[in-house]
């Protein structure tokens, strides 16, 4: 289960930072809103297309007091049922592979709609075209490049949680919550203001905090 949800521990910042420094990635601990955005990928789910937003999306950065401030969201890191099933490439579906991808997003419209956090610099991704409802890490199908990975929201409506994925990620990295979504973004365009419009992304596995 997600971390996320309610009722459950979630991980403490702690916990991410030493995640992603054993992993031998940058974590950001100098500079007012230099912000960490770390996606964890829920192992429990294994390879399972879950359709669920079962994985966190965290948030961490100095504020103006100089104090730490950390923040979860319920998210999914993996493409939804939908498009699983009914792909919209001949190589298959993506799925964002782990790892850290420096000044990958900025801050432009998804889809020409609504502000996000949109790729800009390539990522790695799996491609999975089989149907079978599991998403297929084979090494040896991947591609690098833009493909508008992007992280966004679900539900568009103030005060709402999505609760499945569907048609709401083909690959994105996609949070529930329309509040949560606003604090994330208000968060992002605080700290564009100190550091341009460029951010880093990581993406790690349950399994390694």
């Amino acid at each position: 289960m997600s971390c996320c949800q309610k009722n459950l521990v979630c991980y403490t910042r702690e916990d991410i930072q030493k995640a992603v420094e054993r992993l031998g990635y940058k974590y950001f601990k100098k500079g007012l809103y230099n912000v960490n955005i770390i996606g964890v990928r829920n192992s429990e789910t294994g390879i399972t297309v879950t359709n669920k937003f079962d994985d966190c999306m965290t948030v961490s950065y100095i504020d103006e007091n100089n104090q730490w401030q950390f923040h979860r969201y319920a998210c999914t890191t993996d493409a939804g049922k939908y498009w699983v099933e009914n792909i919209m490439r001949k190589e298959g579906v993506a799925y964002l592979k782990e790892g850290q991808y420096i000044g990958s997003h900025k801050i432009r419209k998804h889809r020409g709609q609504y502000e996000a956090l949109c790729q800009q610099k390539d990522v790695i991704v799996y491609r999975d075209g089989n149907k079978d409802n599991k998403y297929d890490l084979d090494e040896n199908n991947t591609q690098e490049g833009l493909f508008g990975i992007n992280i966004h929201r679900a539900t568009k409506y103030a005060g709402k949680t999505s609760s499945q994925i569907d048609k709401w990620s083909a690959g994105c990295q996609v949070i529930a919550s329309n509040d949560d979504w606003r604090e994330f973004m208000k968060i992002m365009r605080k700290a564009r203001g100190y550091y341009g419009n460029s951010f880093t992304y990581t993406l790690i596995n349950s399994k390694n905090i």
